[in-house]
């Protein structure tokens, strides 16, 4: 065995020579027995600080009198005018059996969504837009 690693320690370039000898030695040394593992403490992880949101999105604004009629004439912010839409639009099953994505408006939200009759989920946001101040 000591031959064929000798003659192959011999074809290889003189860099390689020192790495060859080095893995014979490892793998020719016994190997230990595994120590127990002592229990190590791991650090408790840091806490997150509470999400604070934005001003922009929480300033009350008032709806038109056309969103008014779906969500409400008292002033609210962005998100909740959104949330109320969405309630109005499952209360009255008005999002598109086949393409969830599209928006069915009955005669309310025909007049919020500047007269079309379907319009996207994406693009809803842009019509509300409008009817808030």
């Amino acid at each position: 065995m000591a031959k064929k690693v000798a003659k192959k320690a011999a074809k290889k370039p003189a860099a390689k020579k020192a790495a060859a000898p080095k893995k014979a030695a490892k793998k020719a040394a016994p190997k230990k027995a595994a120590a127990p593992k002592k229990a190590v403490k791991k650090a408790a992880p840091k806490k997150k600080s509470a999400r604070k949101p934005n001003a922009a999105f929480m300033k009350a604004l008032t709806p038109s009198a056309a969103l008014g009629a779906v969500v409400g004439t008292k002033a609210l912010p962005r998100t909740e005018a959104v949330k109320k839409i969405w309630e109005y639009i499952k209360k009255n099953k008005l999002q598109d059996a086949k393409n969830k994505r599209m928006i069915n408006a009955d005669e309310k939200l025909k007049v919020v969504f500047g007269g079309k009759a379907q319009v996207s989920m994406f693009d809803m946001a842009k019509f509300l837009a409008k009817h808030l101040s």
